[in-house]
C-alpha cells in the first residue's frame, strides 16, 4: 500500500510520487541486478579457478567455484576454499569486494522499500489520521485551490490543519511545500477521503478543474460527511443547481465573478478594487462572517461595533441592514460585516 500522506515539516510521513514501475516489476528488476552480479564473479573465478585451492580434496570443481562464489558473496568464507594467486586474490579484492557491498545494498534496499518503509508508513499515516480533525479539506490544487489555500494560510489557519487533496504528483508537491498536510489520491473515491476523515473536517473547498469532478466529488463527500460545510467552484452556470442538489453549501462561480467585477468596473473606476478589497485578506478593508455576541442581542445590525453590519442570516435567511428583521438581533444571528482589512489605512 502506498502512502502518499506527507507533511513539509519532517513531522509525518515523507511526500511519495507515484512509482514509475509496477512493484512486481521493481522487484523482478531488482532481483535479476542481483543474479547478474553473482553470474560475473561465478564466470570470473570459473574462468581463473586454477588460482583457488580446494583444502578438502585438492580438487576445484564448478561445484566448488559455485559454492565458493556464493559464500563468499554473502559472508567473507569459510576458509575450505581459498584463492592462493595474487591474480585470484586482487580479484576478490578489486571485483568481488564491492560486487558483495552492491549485493547487499540491493537486497537491504529492497527489504526497506517493500517491508520496512511501508510498515513505517502505514504506522504514521494511522498516527496523523488520528490527529486530524476540525481540519479543513482542500480538493483539488489547481489554480483556485492553490489560491485559496495561500488564502487560507495569510488569514492566520495554521498550515498542519489544512489537507490538501491532488491526483498529480507535481499539485502534490507544490502544496507541500507551503506546509500543509497532502494527500496524493481521486476524491471521488470514498477510501480517499475517508483517510482523511471528511466526517471530522471544519469545511470543505472543492476545485477539481471541472464540473463533473466536482460534483461527484461533493456528491461523495455530502455521503460521508452530513454536517461538513462544502463549498465548490463551478464554472458552468448550468451546473449550479446540480452542485447545490449533490450537497454543495456555497457554490461560486469564477467566471460570473469576473463578469460581476468587469460590470461594476463601468459604474465607478473603483468599485471593481474595492470588491476585491472584500475578497482578499491582504486588502484595506475584508469581510467577515460571525455569531451574534450575547451582548448585541436586541442591538440593531447597524450598532455592532466590531464593524460596518451588511447582512443578516436568520434561520438561513439573509437580510440586510435596511431590514425590519436587522433592527433587533436575536441568539443564534450570523452577522456578515465589513472590518478593516491587514493593509494599514491611508488615513492614518
Amino acid at each position: 500500500m502506498r502512502l502518499p500522506i506527507a507533511t513539509s515539516r519532517n513531522r509525518d510521513v515523507p511526500l511519495r510520487r507515484k512509482a514509475r514501475l509496477p512493484v512486481w516489476l521493481s522487484l523482478l528488476l531488482r532481483v535479476l541486478l542481483a543474479f547478474a552480479l553473482v553470474g560475473v564473479a561465478l564466470a570470473v573465478h570459473w574462468f581463473d579457478r586454477a588460482g583457488l585451492r580446494d583444502n578438502i580434496d585438492g580438487v576445484v570443481s564448478f561445484r566448488d567455484v559455485l559454492y565458493f562464489t556464493m559464500i563468499t558473496i554473502t559472508t567473507v568464507g569459510y576458509g575450505d576454499i581459498v584463492p592462493v594467486t595474487d591474480r585470484a586474490r586482487m580479484f576478490d579484492t578489486f571485483l568481488l569486494t564491492p560486487i558483495r557491498l552492491f549485493v547487499w545494498l540491493i537486497f537491504l534496499g529492497t527489504a526497506y522499500d517493500f517491508l520496512l518503509k511501508r510498515t513505517w508508513d502505514k504506522w504514521r499515516m494511522g498516527m496523523i489520521q488520528r490527529a486530524l480533525t476540525d481540519h479543513i479539506l482542500v480538493i483539488g490544487f489547481g489554480t483556485s485551490g492553490a489560491e485559496a489555500t495561500r488564502e487560507l494560510i495569510a488569514r492566520g489557519t495554521d498550515p498542519t490543519c489544512i489537507v490538501v487533496i491532488d491526483p498529480r504528483a507535481t499539485a502534490i508537491a507544490e502544496a507541500e511545500a507551503l506546509g500543509v498536510t497532502v494527500l496524493e489520491g481521486d476524491a471521488t473515491r470514498d477510501r480517499v477521503l475517508e483517510d482523511v476523515r471528511v466526517d471530522k473536517a471544519r469545511a470543505i473547498l472543492v476545485s477539481a478543474g471541472r464540473d463533473d469532478a466536482s460534483i461527484l466529488i461533493v456528491l461523495t463527500a455530502r455521503r460521508l460527511a452530513h454536517h461538513v460545510p462544502i463549498s465548490v467552484s463551478i464554472r458552468a452556470e448550468d451546473n449550479e443547481p446540480l452542485a447545490r442538489q449533490a450537497g454543495a453549501n456555497t457554490v461560486i462561480n469564477p467566471v460570473s465573478f469576473t463578469g460581476i467585477l468587469l460590470a461594476g468596473s463601468t459604474h465607478g473606476p473603483h468599485i471593481a478594487d474595492y470588491i476585491a478589497d472584500l475578497a482578499s485578506c491582504s486588502g484595506r478593508v475584508a469581510l467577515s462572517e460571525r455569531k451574534v455576541r450575547d451582548e448585541e442581542v436586541g442591538r440593531s445590525l447597524r450598532d455592532i461595533s466590531t464593524g460596518l453590519g451588511v447582512r443578516l442570516y436568520r434561520a438561513g435567511k439573509p437580510y440586510g441592514f435596511w431590514s425590519a428583521e436587522a433592527g433587533a438581533l436575536r441568539p443564534g444571528d450570523l452577522i456578515v460585516e465589513i472590518v478593516q482589512g491587514n493593509e494599514p489605512r491611508l488615513d492614518q
